[in-house]
Parts: structure tokens; C-alpha cells; sequence
């Protein structure tokens, strides 16, 4: 024992460990092997994991224990009394006890000291333990129990059977400890701990609902606050979690699915644990991550648009890019790693809605010019729809549809502005650009009119894109065109009809003239084409706006036809003079100048588009033919006889087949026109009163505008003069006249004999108007003849007798 006593330890007291045993029949080197084991079977190991086998024999040894450390429950010799704390260690490494937070700040400035200080004492024991074994040798072995028991040559008894120890209780972390798990994204660990906490702080403060708690003294407080703070900190890294995983896979696609499937398991068990806490103490961080996702959603767009130099079209080309490519990682990579009742995709695809919505609104409310406008109500309408929730799957949505991303009432004011705008600016534009053709109409040079193309584009603009955003704002957008159209029209008449009135523009080469005219009719069928189609897009109450552009556009066709008419027939007019005379049976002379001249002018009339030709055309056809016929009823001719009746009938076919031909060339379509010629030419050559009646007949019913005074002056010419044959033909004439009142008059381009006047009707002296009223006594004198009125001749038309 000399080497125990000079380091004072034999029959010495330790603090914390009790009196050392003097074993004076051992050798010391044994009583030291005989200490560690002794200790090896008793201390164990520390809290932290570290073991105090060494350190608590050179304790026991030499008291060389700095800190004086206490494993027992009981107190360090020399501590303070009941009802004083421990000190910061002891509580530090006593078993079953949670370290608060305010422990941590002194337990992180002192690891680095602890931890020195453990490295030089384990150094010194060595050392030590060294110096005790110099010259002991190696260690003799014992005997064991069983061998000192049982005799030499007898089996040694089984062993008894190992008793299972029990399981070790899990330690509860720190707070410390679980905002580390915290901060390396172990997001489902630290949760778990978090309800632990909150479990104990809800049972030390007398099983309540958790929320601010009622608790007494301090510790149950600074455990509350514990909780909410760990709570702030867990959402930080879950709602940082969202946004970094919705902007990219991070470190690895792997990595990103394992922490959203943290964060999914998070949820479900904050979920299954508000089940428990009860609707006033919930934490509902289900709701919270909707609102996180929407956050998320809302940072995204605005940075994908933050204001394009392209103006609101191309942001909204941005938006609808991100959208595609967040919506693509959602269901690719997020949704599947969330749990699957979470309804993940539901969740991001609402939060990405309702953020655009905020975007959209927030655009609406800014002063937008007319193309932002169509743009934002396209994109509303048609591509949100169409090219983004028509690729998403839309059918994961657990409560139903997604709702409008802008409400009705600022669609509809959009719509308003819309319509406004393009109404003055339509008006404006017409009117400038129908001012900039007029200019062109009274000069002389070689000018080719745009004016219905430029208008037929401006309104065309409108019409096509409106109905591509909804069918009803294109009937509104159709009618305000129309209205816009029709207004136009109308100034275009009135320009046109002060165009052809100035005397100064008739004196211009009559190629000019005829060309400028043609221009302005050239302007028709297009604007007609679009009046009427906006008609159809147009609601019911278009129709007024339709018939006034349609009643203007006919008003310019017919000026314009009447005015190129009248051009030709000053140039035909003599021609005409020579027909029913004389010379114009045995020559066709005049016939082949009217033919030869309409031939020559028709060349200059093809420039005419295909609409206002055909009805020109007809125009001229029918006009032709009314000039035709004009000077045979006014009477120029008288036959006399038969042969007379004859040659001239014989040279009307003929004319008319000519006329025919020369018509059919220009493409008329007034063939109903083709056959007065030959009836007239009918009624002079036929003899027998039964056949003229049949021929007088047809010619009312193919012309229902002809007058008893036609039929009376068609009778004179070829000499008729038996009073009861008159009278029997013209019943025919009279009883059209009856039924007139019952039968609708014939169309303006369907008249043809409304157009000839033709003399007064021959004075009768003592005849009755109609033969059923006339006396047989009358009948019977043929000296009571009907005869003309007397009238001064007139050396310019002189009657040609044959």
C-alpha cells in the first residue's frame, strides 16, 4: 500500500463515490484491476454516450475529479438545499430529464471547452494507469466461478438462462436538438418531437386543449414558448420547401422528392393530430400550405412577367410558358411524392389559378389600350382554357371545376370598352380614308381606288378577332360595325351623288369620266358582301342597320348605271331616230350602228365587276329595247295592207333576233326581255281577230306593266278599224286594267312599257268606252268610225303612210 498512501487515496473519501476500501491483503495493482471492474459493473456510461469507466477510477483513485460529477440521483456533496436548481451540467446529463432552450446557448460555448477538457483527462488517466502497471507483468488469470465450485473432472453445470433486459427509454431531445433536425430538413423526426413537447406541455399544464397556456412559474411558459417557436421554425423550412421545389429539382430529383414527401408526411400528421386538439386549438397547417402553395404560385408569375417590352400580349405569352412548365414538374415530380390524400395536384393547380386571377385583375384595372384589350380577353376566354387547363389534368380536381379566372361584371366592362373605342375609332378612319379617295375622284391622272378594301380591313379587324373571344361579343362587335358601315354608306352616297352633279367634273374626258364612275360602282359588292355578313353574325336588331348600308350602296349603283347609261344612249340616240321609217325597212343601217356602238362601249364596261356588270348589262338590254319599240308606238308607221303588215313584222324578227345575239354576248341575263319584239311583230301580221286576242293575251301575261293605250296604239298601226274586232282585243287589255288593284306591279327592272309613253287615245263620236254598253243601232253605222283628234302637223314628224 505505500504507493496508495503517498497518493493519499487509501481509507480517503471521495465525493460523490463514498470511502475507498483498504485491502491490505492485495496486491495494489490487483486492487486497481479489482476497481475497474468493480466500476466497469456499476457506472456504465454517461448520457451523452461516453464512458466514465476510466475517469471514475482515477477519480476513486486520486479524487482527481474537477467538475466533482454526481451519476446518482442524489445531490453533489456541498450543494445547495432543497428547492435550489442544479447546476447547468447535472441537469445537463441527469437521465429522463429535457434540456429547455435557454440551456443550449451555454451548453454550445461550452462544447468546445468540454470537449478539450475530456481529451486531457483521458490523456492523464492513460498515463497514470501506465505508470501503476510498470513491473506487474502480465496479468495472471483467474478462475472462474465455476471452476472454483466444481470439482476437477466433473462437467460444469449449464448456465442459468440470460434474464432480457428491458428496453431503454428513448431519451426526449432538447429543443436545441430538435431545431438541428430542423434545420437539416429531417422534417417528419423533428415534427414527432415537436408533438412530444407539446404533449408534456399540455400535461403540465393540467391536460387542456394546446394553445397560450395556463401554467404557473416559469417553466411551463418557456415549454410554450419552446413549442411555438420550434412551430415558426418547422413552417419556415416547409413553406421554404415549397418554393424551392416548385423553381427546381435542387441538389438532385431524388433529394427534392424526399423532402416533399417530409413535408407531405408532415402535414398528414399535424392533421391527425388537430383531430385530437379540437377545432379551436387546431393548427390547420393543411390550410397554411394551401396558402403557402399559392404564395409560391404568385412569386412565380410575377417574376416570369415582370413587364415585357412586348407589352400585355407578350406577358401574357410568359405566363401561360410558366404555367405549362410549373404545371409539368407539379404532376411529374411533386404530386406523386406527396401522400396520396393530400390531394397535392388539386392544391397546386388551385394556387397557380387564384394567383393568375390576382394577376389578370390587377391588369384590368390598368388603362389598356384596344389590342391589350383583345389580348387579355383571348388569353381569358380561349388559351387559358384551351392551351393550358386542356393539358392539364383537370380531372384530379377533387371539388369539382375551377371557377373564372375574372368575374363576369369586368369581362363585360371590358367588353364595353371594347366596343366603344372601336366605334370612334372606326368612325374617325372611314371618314379619313374616304376623304383621301375623294380627292383622286375629279383628277385626270391614272389612279386606282383602295376605298372598299381600306374599309372592308378596318372593320374586318374587329369582326374576325371578337367572335374568337366569345360568339356573344361578336354579335355586339358585328353590330356596332354595322352601324359604323351603314353611317359611312351614307356619307359615300352623298359624296358620290356631289361628284356627278358638279358640272365642271362632265366636262373631263369622257374615258375619265366613264372610269371614275366605274370605280365608284367597283366599290359595291365588297361593301355589300360585308354589310351583309355582319347582318348574320349581328343580333335580330341589325336588320334596320343592314337595310339602310344595303338602301345607300343601290341608291350608288343605280346613279352610277344611269349616268353610264345615259353616256351611251346620247352617243345611240341617232340611231335610233332612223328606225320605223322608210329607209329602215330596206336597210338594216341603223340597226348595225346601235349593235356596232353597244359592241365598242361594252369593252370599257368589263372593268366592271361582275355584280354591278350583270345589272348594267340588263339595263342596257331592257333601255335598248324600250328605244327599240318607242317610235313603233308612237306611230311612225301605218300599214295599210297586208304586205305591208308582212315586211314590217318580217324586219322586227330579225332586229330582235340581232339584238338577241348582241346581248347574249355582253352576258345579259334579261333573256325575259327576248321575246317583246317578236309578239309585237305577232299581233301586226296576224289577220283573223281569235289569233291577235291569243297574241294580246300572252303579250299581258309576259308583261304585265302593258296599258290598253299600247294595245290601241299597236292596232292602229297595223290598220285596224272594225269597231267590235277593236273592242274584243282590247277586253283583254281592260280586264288586266280590272284586276289590277288585286295583282302586284311588277318590279322596276321588270318594266317595260311602263317607259313608253305613247299619243292620246282617238276622239270617238258617240261611242261608248266599252263595247257591252254600246247600241245596236251604232253598231250598225259605220260612218260613226272613231276618229283621231285633230291636231296641227308637225313638219318634224311627219306620219309615214304606206
Amino acid at each position: 500500500m505505500p504507493i496508495l498512501k503517498s497518493l493519499g487515496v487509501a481509507g480517503s473519501k471521495v465525493p460523490g463515490v463514498g470511502t475507498l476500501p483498504q485491502r491490505s491483503s492485495r496486491n495494489p495493482f490487483e486492487e486497481v484491476s479489482g476497481l475497474e471492474e468493480e466500476e466497469a459493473g456499476g457506472l456504465g456510461t454517461l448520457p451523452n454516450g461516453t464512458s466514465c469507466r476510466r475517469r471514475a477510477t482515477l477519480e476513486k483513485l486520486a479524487g482527481l475529479a474537477p467538475l466533482r460529477l454526481g451519476w446518482a440521483p442524489g445531490r453533489r456533496a456541498g450543494s445547495p438545499g432543497d428547492g435550489q436548481p442544479r447546476s447547468f451540467l447535472g441537469r445537463v446529463l441527469t437521465p429522463g430529464l429535457r434540456r429547455s432552450s435557454a440551456d443550449f446557448g451555454l451548453l454550445a460555448r461550452l462544447q468546445g471547452t468540454r470537449a478539450q477538457g475530456d481529451e486531457e483527462a483521458t490523456g492523464e488517466a492513460a498515463r497514470r494507469l501506465a505508470f501503476l502497471r510498470l513491473g506487474r507483468g502480465p496479468k495472471p488469470r483467474r478462475a472462474s466461478l465455476a471452476e472454483r465450485v466444481v470439482p476437477a473432472g466433473e462437467a460444469a453445470p449449464e448456465p442459468p438462462p440470460k434474464v432480457p433486459e428491458p428496453p431503454k427509454m428513448k431519451e426526449p431531445l432538447s429543443v436545441l436538438e430538435i431545431l438541428s433536425l430542423i434545420q437539416q430538413r429531417e422534417l417528419a423526426r423533428a415534427d414527432e418531437h415537436i408533438l412530444e413537447l407539446e404533449a408534456e406541455e399540455l400535461a403540465s399544464s393540467g391536460g387542456g386543449a394546446p394553445g397560450p397556456p395556463k401554467v404557473e412559474g416559469a417553466g411551463g411558459g418557456r415549454r410554450a414558448r419552446d413549442v411555438a417557436l420550434l412551430y415558426e421554425a418547422l413552417q419556415r423550412e416547409l413553406w421554404a420547401l415549397v418554393r424551392e421545389t416548385l423553381a427546381g429539382p435542387g441538389p438532385g430529383a431524388g433529394a427534392g422528392a424526399g423532402a416533399v414527401a417530409q413535408l407531405g408526411q408532415v402535414l398528414v400528421q399535424e392533421e391527425a393530430a388537430d383531430g385530437r386538439r379540437g377545432p379551436g386549438a387546431a393548427r390547420r397547417l393543411r390550410a397554411r400550405w394551401a396558402e403557402a402553395v399559392a404564395r409560391a404560385a404568385r412569386e412565380r408569375l410575377e417574376a416570369a412577367a415582370p413587364g415585357a417590352p412586348g407589352g400585355l400580349a407578350a406577358q401574357l405569352e410568359a405566363l401561360r410558358a410558366r404555367l405549362l412548365e410549373d404545371m409539368g414538374v407539379v404532376r411529374g415530380r411533386l404530386a406523386p411524392a406527396y401522400p396520396a390524400g393530400l390531394g397535392a395536384f388539386g392544391v397546386y393547380l388551385r394556387g397557380y389559378h387564384g394567383a393568375l386571377a390576382e394577376w389578370l385583375a390587377a391588369a384590368a384595372r390598368r388603362r389598356l389600350s384596344l389590342s391589350d384589350r383583345y389580348a387579355l380577353l383571348h388569353w381569358h376566354n380561349q388559351v387559358y382554357p384551351r392551351e393550358v387547363l386542356g393539358l392539364v389534368n383537370v380531372v384530379a380536381l377533387e371539388n369539382g371545376e375551377l371557377g373564372s379566372l375574372l368575374s363576369p361584371g369586368t369581362v363585360r366592362g371590358l367588353e364595353d370598352e371594347c366596343v366603344t373605342d372601336v366605334k370612334a375609332q372606326t368612325r374617325a378612319a372611314l371618314l379619313r380614308v374616304l376623304q383621301e379617295d375623294e380627292e383622286h375622284w375629279g383628277g385626270t391622272e391614272d389612279w386606282t381606288s383602295s376605298l372598299a378594301q381600306d374599309v372592308c380591313e378596318l372593320l374586318e379587324e374587329h369582326t374576325e378577332r371578337a367572335p374568337r373571344i366569345s360568339q356573344e361579343f361578336g354579335e355586339r362587335m358585328a353590330y356596332c360595325c354595322l352601324g359604323g358601315l351603314a353611317e359611312f354608306l351614307q356619307s359615300f352616297q352623298q359624296r358620290v351623288e356631289r361628284f356627278h352633279e358638279n358640272p365642271g367634273i362632265r366636262e373631263l374626258l369622257p374615258d375619265t369620266y366613264i372610269s371614275r364612275t366605274i370605280t365608284l360602282v367597283n366599290c359595291g359588292p365588297s361593301l355589300r358582301a360585308l354589310a351583309e355578313r355582319l347582318a348574320r353574325v349581328g343580333p335580330p336588331e341589325s336588320e334596320p342597320a343592314r337595310e339602310a348600308a344595303t338602301s345607300a350602296l343601290d341608291r350608288v349603283t343605280r346613279l352610277c348605271h344611269r349616268v353610264l347609261a345615259d353616256l351611251l344612249f346620247q352617243e345611240l340616240q341617232p340611231h335610233f331616230n332612223k328606225l320605223m321609217r322608210r329607209k329602215w325597212l330596206s336597210s338594216p343601217e341603223a340597226l348595225d350602228g346601235i349593235v356596232g356602238t353597244l359592241g365598242a362601249q361594252a369593252l370599257a364596261l368589263r372593268r366592271m365587276q361582275d355584280e354591278p356588270y350583270q345589272a348594267l348589262v340588263a339595263e342596257l338590254h331592257r333601255r335598248a329595247l324600250v328605244e327599240y319599240v318607242r317610235p313603233l308606238l308612237r306611230g311612225r308607221l301605218r300599214c295599210r295592207s297586208a304586205r305591208t303588215r308582212s315586211r314590217v313584222a318580217g324586219r322586227l324578227r330579225e332586229d330582235a333576233a340581232q339584238l338577241q345575239r348582241l346581248f347574249r354576248r355582253l352576258e345579259s341575263q334579261a333573256s325575259w326581255l327576248d321575246a317583246v319584239v317578236p309578239h309585237l311583230a305577232e299581233v301586226l301580221q296576224l289577220e283573223d281577230t281569235p289569233s291577235i286576242q291569243v297574241e294580246v293575251g300572252v303579250l299581258v301575261r309576259d308583261y304585265p306593266d302593258i296599258r290598253r293605250k299600247h294595245v290601241a296604239a299597236l292596232l292602229d298601226i297595223r290598220g285596224l278599224r272594225n269597231t267590235a274586232a277593236r273592242h274584243e282585243i282590247l277586253a283583254v287589255a281592260r280586264d288586266l286594267e280590272l284586276s289590277e288593284g288585286k295583282a302586284l306591279s311588277p318590279p322596276r327592272d321588270r318594266a317595260f312599257f311602263t317607259d313608253i309613253p305613247v299619243p292620246r287615245p282617238p276622239f270617238c263620236l258617240g261611242l261608248p268606252l266599252f263595247p257591252g254598253r254600246l247600241p245596236l243601232s251604232q253598231l250598225a253605222r259605220p260612218s260613226l268610225a272613231c276618229l283621231p283628234r285633230l291636231r296641227p302637223p308637225s313638219p318634224s314628224r311627219p306620219w309615214a303612210q304606206c
